[in-house]
């Protein structure tokens, strides 16, 4: 293998490397900016708006030598990335190109239309930039990147060579981009199910084949901490008494086994004790669906799920009311009866007179269509106000 082979097939390592990297292809651009003697690379992955800063990033050449191949992007808020987004995005003549098509600025402008444009006499100019190579791709969810490869004005145009380059690493590009697209959404959507269950008040654990804990949410967290009935030895999970931990233990070996048979209606529940007066944990388990393909000792394969009576109710005062039209006082008084108390506590606590009470729960049934204090308390529990 040659060299020129064995840095393309680096390069293009680096690029699919990039979509997993913590800061963006931050080892792919500096080596593609080495390999083609550019002075500026870009990768614009979410274009400006006026509302939106967009996702910019640059590697500019260093001034001083650094390691081949080495070096960070460039700090979003330098004046090249900062002003390019508030102030010359919209008089960018070189965007939309045709998809995976490689274009060069001189293509499409003139040296001398280019020469007498505010972008370039506002922009380019104070930053000594004036050959561009660009290509633009999309990936199937509908991220489009847009690379684009600067030189200075004292240097020579892009040639044959850098373009044919340019072409052979776009498809790769793309199916990084997906990839990077992808795990973006699955990020985003993962975030919104943990917060939503976070906002009920059950506590998340998800462990592995071995029984080991891989992650949890805030309240598994802090009931860990806290430790009472309930902890962590190891990485395993453990119930204060010997008798209730076994149990644990042998539902968890039941489960992980149904879960690797492919076997998934099995669930098991368990109370788990606690001291100082404290109610009783309740605790589910039941298998994590398993990916096609995605076996292996730290994978996700058992989630305990943990309720704790001693956590308020966090019904939404205002998403109750907006949901069921009621008054702040009328939603504040079905969260309090939500809550366990009784009307005249309720009455009593919100130092409002007995009569006031019965006329507010009144309204309350006529305007939510129930007819029982009970129904009321289970619409409030199982209504999306708890997701306020």
């Amino acid at each position: 293998m040659t060299n020129g082979e064995a840095d393309y097939d680096h390069l293009l390592g680096l690029v699919y490397q990039g979509a997993l990297e913590e800061q963006p292809w931050q080892s792919a651009l500096p080596l593609l900016r080495e390999v083609l003697d550019a002075q500026v690379v870009s990768l614009v992955l979410r274009p400006p708006s006026d509302d939106d800063r967009g996702a910019i990033l640059n590697c500019v050449r260093p001034e001083s030598h650094v390691q081949r191949g080495q070096g960070l992007l460039a700090d979003p808020s330098d004046w090249e990335a900062s002003a390019y987004r508030d102030q010359f995005f919209a008089l960018d003549p070189f965007i939309n190109l045709p998809l995976d098509e490689v274009v060069a600025l001189e293509d499409i402008l003139p040296d001398a239309e280019l020469v007498a444009s505010d972008y370039y006499q506002h922009y380019l100019q104070p930053i000594d930039l004036f050959r561009i190579l660009g290509v633009d791709t999309r990936e199937p969810g509908g991220m489009l990147a847009r690379l684009r490869i600067s030189r200075r004005r004292s240097e020579q145009r892009f040639g044959p060579q850098e373009r044919a380059l340019l072409e052979k690493i776009t498809p790769h590009l793309r199916r990084a981009i997906e990839v990077y697209a992808r795990l973006k959404r699955m990020t985003s959507e993962r975030d919104v199910y943990s917060g939503a269950v976070d906002q009920l008040s059950v506590a998340t654990i998800i462990l592995d084949e071995q029984g080991r804990m891989l992650n949890t949410n805030a309240l598994a967290k802090a009931l860990l901490e806290e430790g009472n009935g309930l902890c962590l030895h190891g990485r395993q999970l453990h119930i204060d008494g010997r008798d209730i931990n076994r149990e644990l233990q042998q539902a968890l070996d039941t489960i992980i086994k149904a879960q690797q048979a492919g076997t998934t209606a099995i669930v098991r529940a368990l109370r788990v004790p606690r001291s100082a007066g404290r109610a009783d944990l309740g605790l589910v388990i039941r298998p994590v669906p398993a990916a096609q393909g995605n076996e292996g000792q730290s994978s996700p394969c058992a989630a305990v799920f943990i309720s704790d009576p001693d956590l308020r109710e966090s019904a939404s005062q205002q998403i109750l009311g907006e949901l069921f039209e009621l008054t702040p006082a009328e939603a504040n008084l079905a969260i309090l009866l939500a809550r366990g108390l009784s009307l005249a506590a309720v009455s009593e606590t919100q130092q409002v007179s007995p009569h006031t009470a019965r006329a507010q729960l009144k309204s309350i049934f006529a305007k939510t269509g129930v007819s029982r204090q009970a129904e009321l308390v289970r619409l409030v529990l199982k209504s999306v106000a708890s997701l306020g």
